[in-house]
């Protein structure tokens, strides 16, 4: 089972006028002090390829009046601003360790959670093809992002409930194994998309 929060914070807009000479234009902001951090704190984890989730991770006291024996809560986040004319943007894929609860802490459970969280990582990766093929409107860019960031994150809704229906909250043990191996080819497929600012 999960449950989802979404990070929408705007970064404040600065425009300058001035522009170097004979710079290649980009939409990809490199960041050297980020908007939201991308290191692990006490409270979130964001995804990585090599750190999985442990149920040292869940730190929420579970819940006990639900049927359900986890919970993982995860969040997919953009700030932007725009600066020489172009847009900017951080995109941020993280797990919320303090409201993230396990009751029945099995192997195959906590697969089951990361699954949540991987899905999660595949809409970022969506997010930020999304906005590569972006074209940049002075005039619309906030609403064209808001309108980009609230598609994506439903369709990611639409696959969270999904993927909890089909394999039953994991109880559909052939289900479940599928839907593993098909989030794992999709994490393959995003790959190119991985590397978001």
């Amino acid at each position: 089972m999960m449950s989802l929060f979404h990070l929408f914070s705007i970064a404040l807009l600065f425009f300058n006028t001035s522009t170097a000479s004979g710079t290649k234009p980009t939409n990809i902001l490199s960041v050297k002090n980020p908007i939201h951090s991308t290191k692990e704190t006490d409270d979130y984890l964001p995804w990585g390829n090599e750190r999985r989730l442990t149920w040292d991770d869940f730190l929420c006291e579970p819940k006990l009046n639900t049927d359900a024996v986890a919970l993982t809560s995860t969040a997919l986040g953009i700030s932007y601003n725009v600066i020489n004319n172009e847009l900017h943007y951080e995109i941020t894929c993280s797990f919320s360790k303090v409201k993230s609860w396990g009751l029945l802490k099995t192997n195959y459970i906590l697969a089951h959670e990361q699954g949540h969280f991987d899905i999660t990582e595949i809409y970022a990766r969506k997010l930020y093809k999304e906005l590569l093929d972006y074209k940049f409107n002075r005039r619309t860019f906030r609403q064209d992002v808001n309108d980009i960031y609230d598609r994506v994150v439903k369709e990611k809704e639409t696959f969270q409930l999904t993927y909890d229906s089909i394999t039953d909250h994991s109880r559909n043990k052939t289900i479940q194994k599928e839907w593993l191996e098909r989030i794992q080819e999709l994490l393959d497929e995003t790959a190119p998309y991985a590397d978001y600012p």
